[in-house]
């Protein structure tokens, strides 16, 4: 493609003590550019969880703010609606009580919390995420 003396005239000007150099630059910035993937997958990974704990957590307050239903019934409602969205999310914890906002309007709320492991840090870490779910309590 490029003449002989083309070539000879681009590796010449280069010093014998950087040749090699564009290898090490490579493996450097190739490193730097995987983690700061797997931090952006990382961070999408948590961020789904604690969007489908909410919306599990909002769907169990729900369950117990139905007119029959006992206040405490949305804990376990959101721990099977988590099982099943987010498998694998066995030490899932979710409470549920009745309580009321400041204009005084009953309502239940459903607590839930969840360890996620952090894959791109070593050594096993895990973070706690939790979230709060509240439904107007129906009445008579």
């Amino acid at each position: 493609m490029f003449p002989a003396r083309v070539r000879a005239r681009a590796s010449a000007s280069r010093p014998a003590s950087e040749r090699g150099s564009a290898v090490v630059e490579f493996v450097l910035v190739g490193t730097l550019l995987l983690f700061l993937f797997l931090g952006v997958i990382q961070v999408g990974v948590v961020l789904h969880i604690r969007n489908t704990l909410a919306a599990d957590a909002a769907e169990g307050a729900r369950h117990a703010a139905n007119l029959n239903m006992a206040d405490d019934s949305g804990g376990p409602y959101a721990e099977k609606l988590i099982a099943s969205s987010i498998p694998g999310r066995a030490d899932t914890r979710c409470t549920s009580a009745a309580t009321t906002n400041a204009s005084g309007v009953p309502l239940v709320e459903v607590r839930c919390e969840v360890a996620v492991p952090l894959t791109v840090l070593p050594g096993g870490a895990r973070t706690t995420i939790s979230v709060v779910g509240h439904a107007v309590k129906e009445t008579p």
